[in-house]
């Protein structure tokens, strides 16, 4: 073969195997829409969170220290945890579930633990004791607590689905979620808990759990929720600003009233972003609790509905993913973590149009408040593993390689016939001729 033919032959093997190499490359980096949605609702709220955050946040800060110096300290610090949560959920949406998986159990009992600590020594403020830890590395242990009881329960029902046939099977879940709800009502931290009850109960629902259990339990949580706003007296003042706001609007209700003002004032375009008034002052916390309320003013009501669209986006992915699923475990994970976030949400913006009375739970990726970021970046990155088709190994759905179908078991001869006749003759009893094995061999 002459030196030009090698060469061709050369080149048309490398180009071959590089066309190769592309298609499966291409294989490797396509997701599925349901995983692009979620990183495109998530990238989205980030970024209007770090905007917002600065928005809220600066003025307070100029008219405080009467300088420009301070006034990205919240946005630094929210750039920083950011970044630090997009990490951990590429971390995790790409190696996290097994492990995760595995060390359940330790992540469960360290947030029990961490939650009893706080209450002996941790940072109180505004008359609550929620963090631990020293200056800018607090944070606060019930965030890590309501993700590790969506991991628990979705471990436990995976391995054993039969629990959710009766309320003494389902007693273990629900008695570590009472235990943690607990310490956290003890902090006090009513938001967080109802978040915490109604991810829990999203996550039975998902698993099979009987309705009529389920309403029992919810009938035991509403009793107690009751029986909580009554002997606490702030607790009973919120809930009655919620039902008279205008009779508490200088008392209880002067944070909502203030909200209800910024969002009126807002109209349907906004002020437009840095114009807000309300937040001078007028709106306690803002750049946290508050933070949908400036949306309100500065965006008017089409940041409002961006807002509710957004998160409307990654509620579907993420129940999508769940269906999709390829294990038990990953439908109940995906199901619980995206109750999770939307719970939490729809809390938050409820409180701030005057649907519900004001607990304090901050807007996941918007407000300001690196342990929830961190939290709920994480779960985050759980979900897109389990939209790239992620299993944590355990009760994974077998699929049939090849297209072959289950192997039949073989039938027992008919005693009634002798060796020689069943030997001789065919499937419908006639004799077999001689080209018969012929036939079949040439036609396989």
């Amino acid at each position: 073969m002459s030196t030009l033919a090698l060469g061709r032959a050369a080149r048309a093997a490398k180009s071959k195997k590089g066309a190769k190499g592309k298609k499966k490359r291409s294989r490797v980096v396509a997701h599925s829409t349901e995983y692009n949605l979620l990183l495109t609702a998530t990238l989205c709220l980030l970024a209007l969170g770090a905007v917002m955050v600065f928005s809220a946040s600066s003025t307070t800060q100029i008219l405080s220290n009467g300088n420009l110096a301070d006034s990205a300290f919240y946005l630094k610090r929210t750039l920083i945890f950011g970044a630090a949560g997009l990490l951990v959920m590429h971390l995790t949406a790409r190696h996290g579930l097994v492990a995760v998986r595995r060390i359940t159990p330790a992540l469960l009992v360290a947030s029990l633990f961490l939650l009893f600590v706080v209450l002996v020594a941790g940072t109180s403020a505004n008359g609550a004791s929620r963090w631990l830890g020293p200056g800018s590395l607090q944070f606060q242990p019930s965030e890590l607590a309501k993700v590790a009881l969506i991991l628990y329960g979705a471990d436990l029902l995976a391995r054993e689905p039969k629990r959710v046939r009766s309320l003494q099977g389902l007693m273990p879940f629900l008695l570590v979620t009472a235990t943690a709800c607990l310490l956290i009502v003890a902090e006090p931290d009513m938001g967080t808990t109802m978040v915490v009850a109604f991810s829990v109960g999203a996550t039975l629902i998902a698993a099979g759990a009987r309705p009529a259990d389920i309403g029992k339990i919810a009938l035991g949580l509403g009793v107690l929720a009751l029986l909580m706003t009554v002997v606490e007296p702030y607790r009973m003042a919120r809930l009655t600003g919620f039902l008279h706001p205008g009779s508490e609007a200088a008392g209880a209700g002067f944070q909502a009233a203030q909200a209800k003002i910024a969002l009126g004032s807002g109209g349907f375009f906004g002020v437009g972003i840095g114009n807000g008034v309300q937040k001078a002052f007028y709106l306690p916390e803002a750049h946290t609790d508050m933070i949908s309320a400036v949306i309100g003013e500065e965006l008017g009501m089409v940041g409002i509905l961006g807002v509710v669209g957004l998160f409307s986006l990654l509620g579907y992915a993420g129940l999508r993913v769940a269906q999709q699923a390829k294990d038990r475990y990953g439908k109940l994970l995906v199901a619980g973590l995206t109750s999770l976030i939307l719970a939490q949400a729809t809390i938050n913006l409820f409180a701030v149009m005057g649907l519900a009375p004001l607990t304090g739970v901050p807007l996941p990726f918007v407000s300001y408040g690196n342990s929830s970021l961190l939290a709920t970046l994480f779960a985050v990155g759980l979900i897109l593993n389990v939209a790239r088709g992620g299993t944590a190994g355990a009760g994974k759905l077998r699929v049939v390689e090849g297209g072959r179908s289950p192997v039949r078991k073989r039938s027992k001869p008919n005693r009634g016939k002798s060796a020689q006749s069943r030997s001789g003759s065919g499937r419908n009893g006639r004799p077999r001729r001689a080209g018969d094995s012929r036939r079949r061999r040439a036609s396989g």
